[in-house]
């Protein structure tokens, strides 16, 4: 082989090392830099933990509903993905304060105490009807001066929300449905979508957004509608006087 020659190979061969490092570089950086966005997002650090709060499941002596295991299932993958741990509680028993934590609460406010809390202290502008005798209106949400009705197996709704409080600001992720099944699929929007969510709404950024479930019954969690963004209505305290309007 020539000098010539070989030089080339050399040349060639360093250039295509050149070209296996920086795409190695590229895929590290870019992986990195996805974890931190979705860690930002989430308020979930390497090493950090959150806590998973979820209902009580009155027809089995207090065990956690099937669609709220579900749904843990599916926060569970984000909370691994972003390299932190869980501590899994009872909405009932839990009694401690929001913002040093990332806490994810699902279910709605009857079978979850601490839903009903988050729902006074941080969306004040939200009622949810609980009387259990109240006809047509029962589960129904008041956001502002709008109503939105439960048809059960029909249609559904569910908010969905990431507030942040208290002195470490980290995040409270709410999943409020008006049946279990809406519940989890809140979850698992929130899941699919938070890359859409982020960019939205600033990676830390506070949002209230209301869902529709259609047609459970026959799609389970899997079809849900953007309804609007409730967050400014939620959050406002509910005015003396309003006229609600039935959708």
């Amino acid at each position: 082989m020539t000098d010539d020659a070989r030089s080339l190979v050399i040349a060639v061969g360093a250039t295509a090392i050149a070209a296996l490092l920086l795409g190695w570089f590229l895929r590290s950086y870019l992986s990195e830099r996805s974890l931190r966005r979705l860690q930002t997002f989430f308020g979930l650090p390497e090493h950090s933990e959150c806590l998973l709060v979820v209902s009580r499941d009155t027809g089995s002596d207090g065990a956690v509903g099937r669609n709220d295991v579900l749904a843990l299932l599916e926060l569970a993958a984000v909370i691994k993905n972003c390299k932190a741990t869980t501590q899994l509680i009872s909405g009932e028993t839990v009694r401690q304060g929001f913002g040093e934590r990332t806490e994810f609460c699902v279910g709605g406010p009857v079978a979850n105490r601490r839903m009903a809390d988050h729902l006074r202290s941080l969306l004040p502008g939200v009622t949810v009807d609980t009387d259990a005798e109240h006809g047509p209106d029962r589960g129904a949400f008041l956001i502002g001066g709008d109503r939105y009705r439960l048809a059960n197996g029909s249609v559904e709704y569910v908010l969905l929300a990431r507030l942040t409080a208290g002195q470490e600001g980290r995040p409270v992720f709410l999943a409020c449905g008006q049946r279990p099944i809406a519940s989890q699929a809140a979850t698992r929007y929130l899941v699919r979508h938070h890359r859409r969510l982020a960019r939205k709404h600033g990676s830390g950024g506070d949002f209230c957004l209301l869902l529709k479930v259609v047609n459970s019954q026959a799609y389970g969690p899997d079809v849900v509608e953007l309804v609007k963004d409730v967050t400014r209505g939620a959050t406002s305290p509910h005015p003396k006087l309003t006229t609600s309007k039935d959708l």
